[in-house]
Formats: structure tokens, sequence, C-alpha cells
């Protein structure tokens, strides 16, 4: 579906929408018009008239635009800015991306991409309802739709700091869980977002330092704040990451100290079990004044028993005392 909006050059007044491509190639005559064109999983021959026959877009830029591409980019050709972002969706924990490819030029811009964007929808909604607001040039129109496709990256990241909460109070509340699958799903995950926001912030970065005339130096400060808002969100990624990697060692020392209080109670237990084995053992032995050979039967075990006892509550009240247990 394609979406042709034509504007004032001065006002970025909405004149007229959903123009065919034949009667826009007649109006990009005028100078007097700016366009945005949103072309949302065009076909082939729809790509083609619109890129090549009415932009005469360079084709290696028409190349990047149809051939799907996970790394951000923008290139300068004559005339016109090409830019390629990415919009992005958390559910199910996974992040997914969504291509958007964007060339800026004086009077127009186009917008490509294959799946539907929340971003371009707003966008459109608010051009539908107060035009000059958003459109006095393809530079600030620009600017609205990043700001939209950033804004989303927030319910992505707040759904991502809940999954990693989750994490965070299932270890302390069973420190048995195996959670080292889910752990590295989500750091996974969170390389993947520093992935996409690192390229994305040096695109910007070119933008909003002047890199490019197309974009007016007034629009400046505005892509320094789309800057900002990536340095953010690379910082939460960075954070998120930390507490992954102290949440997977407070598992594992959890674990540890658990492995060590079972050691601790087996090696008491073999402790208190040593002055019986020493006494009994003895019975191994052949001694003919020992008591179960020269005393009865009760006398004997009375006093196996006795010794062993005795023995066994000195080596717990010595342990007790210097507070090994």
């Amino acid at each position: 579906m394609i979406h042709i909006f034509v504007f004032s050059q001065t006002q970025g007044r909405l004149i007229s929408q959903d123009v065919s491509i034949d009667l826009l190639k007649v109006l990009m005559q005028d100078e007097g018009l700016q366009f945005w064109v949103d072309a949302n999983d065009a076909s082939e021959e729809e790509t083609r008239q619109l890129l090549d026959e009415a932009f005469h877009f360079h084709p290696l830029s028409i190349e990047d635009c149809v051939t799907p591409s996970d790394r951000p980019k923008v290139e300068e050709y004559n005339g016109y800015l090409f830019m390629i972002l990415h919009a992005v969706d958390y559910s199910a924990s996974e992040f997914r991306t969504t291509e958007l490819n964007l060339f800026i030029g004086k009077n127009f811009l186009v917008t490509f991409h294959r799946d539907p964007l929340r971003s371009v929808t707003a966008a459109i909604e608010r051009v539908r309802q107060n035009a000059s607001a958003v459109a006095r040039a393809p530079d600030r129109l620009t600017y609205t739709i990043l700001d939209l496709l950033l804004e989303n990256y927030a319910p992505a990241m707040e759904q991502l700091n809940v999954d990693i909460s989750n994490i965070e109070e299932a270890v302390l509340r069973d420190p048995n869980m195996e959670i080292l699958p889910q752990v590295m799903q989500l750091k996974s995950q969170v390389t993947m977002l520093r992935q996409i926001v690192g390229p994305q912030r040096d695109v910007i970065s070119r933008i909003a330092h002047g890199e490019f005339k197309i974009v007016r130096p007034s629009m400046l400060p505005y892509y320094r704040d789309l800057l900002d808002q990536l340095v953010r969100i690379s910082t939460q990624a960075d954070n998120y990451r930390e507490a992954l990697t102290s949440t997977l060692q407070v598992h594992l020392n959890l674990q540890q100290n658990q492995i060590n209080r079972v050691i601790k109670v087996l090696t008491i237990m073999a402790t208190l079990a040593m002055p019986i084995l020493a006494v009994t053992s003895f019975y191994g032995m052949n001694v003919q004044q020992w008591p179960s050979t020269s005393h009865s039967m009760t006398f004997s075990y009375v006093w196996v028993l006795g010794l062993s006892g005795a023995l066994t509550w000195l080596i717990y009240w010595v342990m007790k005392r210097k507070g090994w247990y």
C-alpha cells in the first residue's frame, strides 16, 4: 500500500493525499509543493515505479532499500539522504525488528517498509489532523517519525525490565530454581538490543552534528534530542546486562551456600560418629581383656555405649564452644 501526501512548500498545509504515482510525477514539477510518500509492503512494480521512475534514486540506494538489512546506515547521494533505521517490538522474551528506509530530500520524504510501523501510522494520523505542525519540511517530518519510533522503544524496555525483575524475585524466593537458561536468553536479547541501538546512535549522531546539509541547522537540536534518547536506551541496556550478570552471580552464590550447608551438616555428622566408630572398631581385635570377652554382655554394651556417648558429647561441646556449629 502506498500513501502519498502533498503539502504546500511554505506552510506545510495538506493539499491532497493518496494521489496516483502518475499524478505524483506531474506534481513533482511544481516547486511550490512538497511530498511524503509512504510505501508499506509495496509490490515489485509499485516499488520500481516509485523509487526508480518517479524519484530517480540511485540504484545502490534502491538496492539497499529493497534488500533487508540488520545494520542501520546513512548515506548521502546527489540531492537526497538515504537512511536505514529499525523499530523494535518485544514479546515472549524476544526482540523483533522492523526495518524503516527513508529517502530525505529538500522537498520530499519517502518512507519504505515491509511491515506496518506504529510510528509511521501515528505520523500519518498527525498529518491528517494538523499537517502544518509536523510537515513544514521533510527534515521536520522525518524528526517526527523518528521521535515516534524511539518512543515505541519504551514499552519494549519496560517489558524487558519486568522479565528481569521476575527472575530476580524468583532467585530470592527459590534458590534451587534453575534460571540459567532464562538468564542466558535475556542476556542474548539485551545484547541484540545493544547491537540495534549502537549503530543507530552513530547514524543519528552524524545527522545531529550537522554532517548532512539536507537537515537544516534549525533542526539540529531536535536531532540531538533523538541522540539523547538513544544514549538513554543504550545506558538502560548496559544496566540490564549488569543486572542479569548480578542475578546470575547471586543465584550461583545461593546455590554454593546451600552446598556448603549440606557439607557442613554431613561433616558434623561424620565427626560426631567418630567416637562410635573408634570404640566399636576394637571389636575386630583379638584382645582377651576387652569387656566383651571377660565380662557380661550387659556390662560390655553399657560400657561401650557410655564411652561412645561421652566422647561424642565431648566433641559436640568443643565444636559448640568454638562456634563451629
